[in-house]
């Protein structure tokens, strides 16, 4: 307590500062998991050409 009857700062517990490295870690994991999943899954499916009917279907809508 300071001379005034309130809590004293030095004697008010701080706060301590988040690990992040501990957070990101699994977050990096699974970002990493994730993606080589769905590249796995769809990579062959991006490599195709678009379908000339929805060629036509953009261009029509890019006249607008």
């Amino acid at each position: 307590m300071d001379d005034q009857g309130g809590p004293d700062d030095k004697a008010m517990p701080t706060e301590r500062p988040v690990r992040r490295e501990r957070r990101a870690k699994p977050e990096a994991a699974f970002d990493l998991w994730l993606e080589r999943g769905l590249r796995a899954m769809y990579d062959g499916v991006a490599q195709e050409p678009v379908p000339e009917a929805l060629r036509r279907l953009i261009e029509a809508d890019r006249k607008k």
